[in-house]
């Protein structure tokens, strides 16, 4: 597929996202933590960046196999600040939707494009700005917040840059709604310019990026969807004394651990094949023990609380 410099056209045989030259007004940097036990993984990415989807299975095995080694700290990128450009051959929310099917096929994600027929976003600003402010509040529930919004505007073809879907989003996951609006309008937007002035500093171009640091400062750099060996070897050559985990491959506390989870998310995760893991899941489905989501492209699970 020819490769294109527009945020929202992601090329596919790099798997990365590009971003426009975004001007950032300067603030104070966030003071580093220093642990020497811990690779720090300093990870660009953005709420409607479909190969960020791409690397969720991967993403999700790193924490389970090396999230004792590993402390991720996610920043936002801004990847669509707005439509006022024309470039790589997109100029209009609608250019988008096609591509998007495209990225599903190719990553073996579901990803419905037909939200930027329907619904389109006009930004990803808000997203990733609610993102910050769920960051205020706790950091792991502005995690699950961020694969939320990422599952209604993939799968489920809604706008989250409407208050009234983040909003949504906020509350399902446990947020304090009327705390998120507040710092949505103050104090998230100051840390979501210093993540942009960092990335800019960084040299961060496109997403997914994954910065890897060690103690001393040595770096290791992962750029766009890689598969899981990347990151694996990423960390191991920062510190080869670190040892992954062992993990739990039965499906209840898979899902226990992560409340939704696709095909190939599933079969990463339970080194099941591929297709064996649809065809399981399904199973599970139809025996009333996972609900299954279905998209034009796809499907995700989730468990059935008893």
């Amino acid at each position: 597929m020819e490769s294109k410099n527009n945020p929202l056209l992601c090329d596919i045989e790099t798997g990365m996202c590009e971003t426009t030259d975004i001007n950032t007004k300067d603030s104070q940097s966030e003071k580093q933590k220093s642990n020497d036990n811990l690779v720090k993984v300093i990870y660009y990415t953005d709420p409607i960046c479909s190969s960020c989807w791409g690397i969720e299975p991967q993403l999700r095995k790193l924490k389970l196999e090396y999230g004792n080694s590993i402390e991720i700290e996610y920043r936002m990128g801004g990847l669509l600040p707005d439509w006022s450009y024309n470039s790589g051959g997109i100029s209009s929310p609608s250019d988008v939707a096609q591509h998007w099917d495209e990225v599903s096929a190719y990553y073996d994600i579901p990803i419905d494009g037909d939200v930027w027929l329907e619904d389109p976003l006009n930004s990803s600003f808000p997203s990733s700005i609610a993102f910050k402010a769920a960051q205020l509040q706790d950091n792991e529930k502005a995690i699950l917040f961020l694969r939320e919004i990422r599952e209604m505007v993939f799968l489920k073809k809604k706008n989250i840059a409407k208050w009234e879907n983040i909003s949504i989003a906020a509350e399902k996951i446990g947020l304090d709604v009327e705390q998120l609006k507040i710092d949505i309008e103050g104090k998230a937007k100051e840390l979501f310019q210093e993540d942009l002035k960092l990335g800019k500093e960084l040299g961060v171009r496109g997403f997914p990026t994954m910065f890897f640091v060690d103690d001393a400062g040595n770096k290791e750099f992962v750029y766009g969807t890689k598969p899981y060996a990347f990151y694996e070897m990423a960390i191991l050559k920062l510190n080869p004394t670190i040892t992954k985990s062992e993990y739990s491959k039965n499906w209840e506390v898979l899902f226990f651990k992560y409340n939704t989870l696709t095909a190939k998310e599933f079969s990463e995760l339970s080194g099941k094949p591929r297709t064996e893991s649809e065809e399981f899941l399904n199973v599970l489905s139809t025996d009333g023990k996972l609900e299954k989501l279905t998209t034009k492209n796809g499907a995700i699970w989730n468990l059935i609380k008893q």
